[in-house]
């Protein structure tokens, strides 16, 4: 067994490698960059998002501007760790997604786009019966009980992917909600073969996941970047939006690219758009702006440009949450290959905390560091 040091406190060493550019955050872990291998998990205190505020903090601390940490105001539906997202957060989220479609559903209800909000119920069921399995005594029974969760959640996973691929077809304003929501139903499964320490499987269902999610974030993200990126970059959003934003999300769609290799993407872009930004205007997709909903009531010889263009800081927020996401999601791979590699049973790391420290006020991070950095297959 490989012995872990857990704590409240970011060790020096790792604080260090965070602000030279050594380590580096992804999701839930903080790697080495050149090699990969695992140096820290991240876990929160607490089964809520507040965690946000303090990796903003921390980034800040240790130069994030740099961006060395990638922390960004974007917040994610997932937590940092698999350890910390039960099936009571797991509702929790859910709920929220379900009310966000429930308030979309009453604007697109204005131009006869039905939302499908039936299913939900199917799938706050099928957690309320994992959540009851895994408080059943008998062995037999709570299996029994969390292979029919196991079937419900993977019913979800195959109406909310092709609900998502019908949302992005249409270029949607609510393609992410059931991106999301198809991020839960994975997890709500793999947290299943978790509890019954089938740890193979999770880990098998995690990789299943990240191939069917990351896939279809990335047409989201190219979707929002728009044909021409480059109207992220105009003067107006001096202070909010600069070139080394937009370079960490061309460099998750391709971690070969660098600020340069970006700029020169985007040259002619500027060029074309100054020369005519109608033609951007034209061609923008559903999910940022659509004339059937957002205009309704306007005149037709108002100018919609101010509107739209005051959406897309909000917007490239979204991108960014989306790839946060997809980043804490793949984490958990590491989560589960880890919990073989140190010998332990899901339950026993579920376990992990300090064991003489105190936890500081205000402390909503706490550090599993394992006494030597681990090499786990690449999955982030």
């Amino acid at each position: 067994m490989i012995p872990v040091t857990v704590t409240f406190m970011l060790v020096d060493w790792i604080a260090k490698g965070l602000t030279d550019g050594t380590f580096e955050r992804v999701g839930g872990v903080i790697r080495n960059v050149k090699t990969k291998q695992i140096v820290t998990w991240l876990r929160e205190q607490g089964a809520n998002n507040s965690t946000g505020k303090q990796l903003e903090e921390l980034g800040r601390s240790l130069q994030a501007t740099q961006g060395i940490l990638q922390v960004t105001s974007a917040v994610s539906i997932l937590n940092l760790g698999v350890s910390v997202i039960g099936f009571v957060v797991i509702a929790q989220r859910l709920k929220e997604l379900e009310q966000r479609l429930q308030q979309a559903q009453k604007v697109l209800n204005n131009i006869n786009n039905k939302i499908d909000l039936s299913f939900y119920a199917n799938f706050r069921a099928a957690i309320e019966l994992a959540t009851n399995a895994f408080t059943m005594t008998k062995i037999e029974n709570r299996r029994s009980s969390a292979l029919q969760a196991i079937n419900r959640f993977l019913e979800a996973e195959h109406i909310y992917t092709e609900y998502t691929d019908i949302e992005i077809e249409q270029k949607s304003q609510i393609a992410d909600e059931y991106l999301l929501t198809l991020s839960l139903a994975y997890l709500a499964e793999a947290r299943c073969y978790l509890e019954l320490e089938e740890h193979d499987t999770a880990l098998r269902r995690f990789q299943e996941g990240s191939r069917v999610i990351r896939s279809r974030i990335q047409k989201y993200v190219k979707l929002l970047l728009t044909f021409n990126p480059a109207i992220y970059l105009q003067p107006q959003f001096r202070g909010q939006i600069d070139l080394r934003r937009l370079t960490r999300i061309y460099q998750w769609l391709d971690p070969t690219l660098d600020e340069n290799a970006v700029f020169d993407m985007q040259r002619m872009n500027l060029f074309m758009l100054a020369q005519n930004p109608n033609k951007w205007i034209e061609s923008i997709p559903a999910a940022i702006w659509d004339s059937k909903v957002d205009w309704v009531g306007k005149a037709i010889w108002d100018d919609p440009k101010p509107q739209i263009y005051a959406r897309l800081p909000k917007t490239l927020e979204v991108v960014e949450s989306m790839i946060e996401t997809n980043r804490r999601f793949e984490s958990y791979q590491t989560e589960v290959q880890a919990i073989s590699q140190l010998g332990i049973s899901f339950h026993d790391w579920l376990k992990l905390t300090p064991s003489t420290e105190i936890k500081p006020d205000g402390a909503e991070l706490m550090y599993i560091i394992p006494s030597k950095p681990l090499e786990l297959q690449p999955s982030i």
